[in-house]
Formats: structure tokens, C-alpha cells, sequence
């Protein structure tokens, strides 16, 4: 006999209400999943649900099998040290980079600098307006690098938004000079065919190769044309940086037709993206290595010669993941976690219906030498705790937790919350660790939650995309070894070997 009343039974059953009401068929079979949200400079983007769902969440709520409506509940394991709400910039927050004492916060609208000298009361030192989606941030010695992925009107932080239609359109990367973290200077831009929506560093000592992720072309795009198979490489003289330019294109998916070698997409794969360029490439210098997660395709690629990346395995998963969107090494550089952002970060995918293996993340080990490497898959983590169905929850940016001998990791969900978990066996992952708020909304869909949780100098940081940025403490045997582990500088797609 099933008990309807038994939370557990419930809990098992959140999604099962959008499920009927076609929400998910919608989800799985649209055709190419979209990216994060883009909102722009317009407000935080809300949908409705159906009014079985909503009623769902209300009992989920009320049985204690869900946090209520802005509720903060996490595991023992973690204390919540701090929440610096949102100040001068009210767009959408985005990804986290670190230099010393300050933590670098990019917003849909420009930036935020923190000092963190007393992680229990973070203090900004410096807020600045530049308006540009999604503003992906980085920082390198007195640089720092910010991605424009929305049509401007110029290069400006005073643009506007303006039609990619347009050939005097702009999108690219800007550089700062952060030698004031009080007063950074705008100093320089490179314009990037289709723009820039993610970057990942490549620091030498007297440049900095800047790998530009984009996607999406169109015929009617002057500026992003198909077929757009490849990334843009900007090479930014340290010294120099206002001598910033782009020095070459490297195809990774060489192939015939308008779209490249990619993977095709519906309807061939239906549900999966067309490749038509990268997301997101995370580097591992020490190794000369990157993991490209490419929409519909991950990619292992050697990067011995900088400026031109040689592509060494590529793989697929036609049947679970709909939209390669980041990816991280594990220390020892024999596995890569691969995350699946179904659904584009804007819609609620960790409920029953949708189950455990879409919308995850995907550990492949690395196998073989040299450039005969290749990426075997070993299995699928998600987190354990089923959200409501107005959540938007997925896979997204996360971090390595360093501890000798163990694969640990952080991870933001969006309204998922912050997962800690173990890969150190990569069939057999497991979640240690959690923080997460309730629904933004019992009501409608609302963007939000956790976009970025990094570990870094030991704290997780995390930049929620309406509730500002928090700070959290993890006090647990297997991750307790990390907090002897420092860094000057972490950009989390520029991995650094904690323990060279």
C-alpha cells in the first residue's frame, strides 16, 4: 500500500505534477537546450507552473520534506558564515575569482571586489558598472578580464544593448587594471566573433592567452557567422595590455558544412545541442591540458603550444546530457567531471521525474599517454535532495576541494543549493556535504540560487544570483586536510596544482 502522506513517498514524487501537465516532455524532446540565462539589463525572468505543481510545493513544504519559501537549511558539516546582499548592482550575479584577500564578483551589470581579511564580514571595497552579460570574470597578476556575451551598442561600459543584426554591434572581452582593487581601470577590449560567454586563462610570465568560448551563429549575425566551430585566442601583454588583440581561431570541430564536425543535434540526437562552438574550457597548465565542454560534445585537448590547442579525445552522451557546460580535472589529471546544464539553468530538473542521470554531472577517466589519452565515461552524480518544480536547479560551476589522495568537490546547483561530494571513486560518487535555501517563489518559477561555489583558502564562496554572496565553513574529517592548502590566485577554469 503507498502512503500518501509519508514524506518519503512525497518527496519521491516532486515533479510528477509538471510531468503531467507536459512540462517535461516540453524539457526533453524542444531541441537544443539553451545556455545560462541571459537576461541582459532586463529583470530576473519568472514562468508560471501549473497549479498541481504549485500545490505540490505547498505540501512538500508543509511536510517538512522541502525548506520552506526562503528557508536556509544545510547539513552539520557546514556553518553559513556570511550573506552580503546585492548593493549597486542589481543584475544577475555570475562567476568568482580570487587574488590574495579579495574575491571578484562579476554581475550582469559589471563587477563587485570583496575583501576578505574576515570571512565572517566580507567588505566591498570596489563596485563597478559595465553592463554586459554574462560579465565571466577572471583576474591574472594586475589584470583583471571580463566577458561581453550580449549585443552593445560599443565597447563601453556606457553601452546599451543593441541587435546583433547590426554590424556596429559589439561583444567581446574587456580588460582591467586592478593595481587598485579601489579603483579598477578599463584599459582595453578585443572584439570576438559571436562574443565572449565564457574565457579561461592561460598565464605566462610575460602574456596571458585568453581562450574565448561562444556559440549560437546565424547567417544573420555580421559578427558571428557560421560555421562557428572553434574558439578565439586573445594574446594580452602583461605590460602592455592596452596592445590586447586576437591572434588566431583554433577549429576543433573540423568538418563539412555550414556547421563544422560537431555534433549535429535533434534530430538526429534528439534533446542534445548542436555544437556550434564551446561553453566552457577549464586548463590545467601544470599538465598542459584542457577539458572543453562544448554543448554537444566534451573534448580533452594538449596545450603545449597555446596559441594553437590539439585536439586529443573527444566523446559524447546522446542519451543523457543535453548541453556540455563546464568541466573540471581532479588533481592527479586522470579524470574529468563534466557537468550537463539541461534545461539552460532556467529550469527545475532535480525532481523525480526528470531522475539521476540528466541534468548531472558526468565523471569520465582519463586513459592511456601523451596524445593517445582518452576520456572514458565511469558514471553520473546528482544531487540526492529533490527540489520543487518551481526551482530552477542543474549542474553548474563548481570547484576541486585540495586534499591529497581524495577527489572532493564543490558545487553550486542554483536553487539545488551547494553540494559537497566525493568522485574519488568514479562509479560510485557520493554527496558529503549541502546548503541550500528554499523556492525563491511557491508560486511561479523564479531564476536564482547558487551560481557559482568555489573552495578557496579554506571557505566556500558562493555568488547566488539574487541573494548576493555567501560564505561557508566545512568542518568534516575528509576535507579538514585542505585548509592547510593556500593560493594566491584562483581562477577555478585555470586549475592550479595545489600541491607542485
Amino acid at each position: 500500500m503507498t502512503l500518501l502522506n509519508d514524506p518519503r513517498t512525497r518527496r519521491s514524487r516532486l515533479g510528477v505534477a509538471a510531468a503531467a501537465a507536459g512540462l517535461l516532455a516540453a524539457l526533453l524532446t524542444a531541441g537544443p537546450a539553451t545556455a545560462t540565462p541571459d537576461p541582459g539589463d532586463a529583470p530576473t525572468a519568472t514562468q508560471k507552473v501549473s497549479e498541481g505543481a504549485r500545490a505540490e510545493v505547498r505540501d512538500a513544504i508543509a511536510d517538512g520534506e522541502i525548506p520552506g519559501q526562503d528557508e536556509i537549511v544545510h547539513s552539520d558539516n557546514i556553518e553559513h558564515l556570511a550573506n552580503i546582499p546585492k548593493d549597486a548592482l542589481p543584475g544577475t550575479n555570475s562567476d568568482l575569482a580570487f587574488q590574495g584577500k579579495y574575491a571578484f564578483a562579476g554581475n550582469y551589470d559589471g563587477f563587485r571586489v570583496f575583501d576578505l581579511s574576515n570571512p565572517r564580514a566580507p567588505k566591498t571595497v570596489a563596485q563597478v558598472l559595465c553592463p554586459g552579460s554574462q560579465n565571466d570574470i577572471s583576474v591574472s597578476g594586475d589584470l583583471l578580464f571580463l566577458s561581453t556575451d550580449s549585443s552593445r551598442s560599443d565597447d563601453s561600459c556606457q553601452s546599451t544593448t543593441q541587435p546583433a543584426t547590426e554590424k556596429s554591434s559589439w561583444e567581446g572581452m574587456k580588460v582591467f587594471d586592478i593595481s587598485d582593487k579601489r579603483n579598477p581601470k578599463y584599459v582595453a577590449a578585443v572584439e570576438t566573433a559571436c562574443g565572449s560567454h565564457t574565457h579561461t586563462l592561460v598565464p605566462e610570465r610575460r602574456n596571458v592567452y585568453i581562450y574565448v568560448s561562444s556559440y549560437s551563429p546565424s547567417a544573420t549575425y555580421p559578427d558571428c557567422q557560421p560555421p562557428h566551430d572553434g574558439i578565439s585566442v586573445i594574446k594580452v601583454p602583461r605590460h602592455a595590455p592596452e596592445k590586447a588583440a586576437l591572434v588566431g581561431f583554433p577549429v576543433l570541430f573540423p568538418g563539412e558544412g555550414p556547421d563544422g564536425g560537431g555534433n549535429p543535434g535533434g534530430p538526429t540526437n534528439p534533446g542534445v545541442s548542436k555544437t556550434t562552438g564551446c561553453h566552457d574550457i577549464t586548463v590545467l597548465p601544470s599538465e598542459d591540458l584542457a577539458a572543453g565542454a562544448c554543448m554537444g560534445d566534451g573534448l580533452l585537448f594538449s596545450l603545449k603550444d597555446p596559441e594553437h590547442p590539439k585536439v586529443i579525445d573527444r566523446v559524447q552522451d546522446n542519451v543523457n546530457f543535453s548541453f556540455w557546460h563546464s568541466a573540471t580535472f581532479n588533481q592527479t589529471a586522470d579524470k574529468v567531471v563534466f557537468t550537463d546544464e539541461l534545461g539552460g539553468g532556467g529550469a527545475a530538473t532535480c525532481n523525480a521525474t526528470v531522475g539521476p542521470n540528466r541534468g548531472a554531472d558526468g565523471i569520465y577517466d582519463i586513459v592511456g599517454k601523451g596524445d593517445r589519452r582518452e576520456l572514458v565515461f565511469r558514471g553520473y552524480f546528482k544531487i540526492p535532495r529533490h527540489q520543487a518544480d518551481t526551482e530552477n536547479c542543474v549542474a553548474h560551476n563548481g570547484s576541486l576541494i585540495p586534499v591529497k589522495g581524495k577527489d572532493l568537490m564543490v558545487q553550486a546547483w542554483y536553487q539545488g543549493g551547494i553540494s559537497v561530494w566525493d568522485f574519488t571513486h568514479s562509479s560510485r560518487p557520493k554527496e558529503i556535504a549541502y546548503f541550500e535555501r528554499g523556492p525563491l517563489s511557491t508560486e511561479t518559477m523564479v531564476t536564482g540560487g547558487s551560481w557559482s561555489a568555489y573552495y578557496y583558502n579554506g571557505y566556500i564562496y558562493s555568488n547566488d544570483i539574487t541573494k548576493g554572496f555567501d560564505v561557508l565553513k566545512l568542518s568534516d574529517r575528509r576535507t579538514d586536510p585542505a585548509k592547510r592548502v593556500r593560493v594566491d590566485e584562483l581562477n577555478v577554469q585555470t586549475q592550479p596544482d595545489y600541491f607542485d
